[in-house]
């Protein structure tokens, strides 16, 4: 049985964990509101964009120079990239090891085409680093603070990738920020783009004064690093959710802790009472005989 010095101080122990706990969960918190800020005024132009460039597709398919541009060439899918974004820090709770998950799934199910990872964020690039795995560019501590110009440099090899044919798919993979408690694994086929059934009942018929075939040209590059800048500032804010719901547990699980050595700390120290009492009444008692 552990001696009183030993509880007081596992007791202390725990108690400086929880300050850090608490600590870590006001500072996620404070972070949190910014980055949901970032992303719901990045939300509508991403979405609007997207729904935009599937229109565009659809009217320069119909070009006579539609085969000259490499947006819309239909080739066989081979070679497959993906764009995967996790955290640079961990203390997140399921955070990475559900994006790590989710990234073997996806390569479960391409199985047979060659693979290409871009890696953004040090959770992922480590864990793919030590399985030698088929990595184009690595991206890390650019989370802290993201910027529209990091996610044109992830871009630009992509974009090359694509446009020169080495690339016949481009996916992304992360997570997208619905609450504080919930997080969403997503993977978007960001290249080439395909229209849905629900799209193809909402599809707005552009009048265009330039060609469809240029417009393209022009703007898919924009569409890939706005998705991109996107996918960051969701993975961020669904990083800092996600370690504030962990650390807030972790604060009550050090409560919870705390107690019970209390609770067993107040036992053994009545028991020790308890007998020098005893031992003093046995001792007057024998003392009077």
């Amino acid at each position: 049985m552990p001696s009183l010095i030993d509880l007081r101080r596992r007791i202390r122990s725990v108690k400086n964990t929880q300050q850090i706990t608490k600590a870590m969960k006001m500072v996620s918190a404070a972070k949190l509101r910014r980055a949901q800020d970032r992303v719901i005024a990045a939300r509508p132009y991403a979405n609007l964009m997207r729904a935009m460039m599937i229109d565009l597709v659809a009217a320069a398919q119909s070009d006579a120079n539609a085969s000259e541009s490499p947006w819309l060439v239909e080739r066989e899918v081979k070679n497959v990239d993906l764009i995967f974004i996790t955290s640079d820090k961990g203390l997140a709770g399921a955070f990475n090891s559900n994006l790590i998950k989710a990234s073997q799934r996806f390569f479960s199910d391409h199985q047979g085409h060659q693979m290409t990872l871009t890696l953004v964020g040090r959770k992922g690039r480590d864990y793919y680093r030590r399985r030698r795995a088929n990595v184009l560019a690595e991206y890390v501590n650019i989370l802290n603070h993201v910027k529209y110009d990091d996610a044109r440099a992830v871009a630009a090899d992509i974009i090359r990738r694509y446009e020169t044919g080495e690339t016949d798919a481009v996916y992304l993979l992360n997570n997208e920020f619905k609450s504080v408690m919930v997080q969403k694994l997503s993977v978007m086929q960001l290249l080439p783009l395909q229209q849905d059934a629900e799209h193809r009942q909402q599809q707005t018929d552009y009048i265009y004064e330039q060609s469809p075939i240029e417009m393209l040209n022009r703007l898919m590059p924009r569409y890939v690093e706005v998705s991109i800048f996107r996918g960051m500032l969701e993975t961020v804010a669904a990083e800092h959710a996600a370690r504030m719901t962990a650390m807030d547990a972790a604060s009550s699980n050090a409560k919870e802790v705390i107690d019970s050595l209390t609770l067993n700390m107040n036992r053994i120290r009545q028991a020790a009472i308890t007998k020098e009492i005893i031992e003093v009444v046995s001792g007057a008692a024998a003392a009077e005989e």
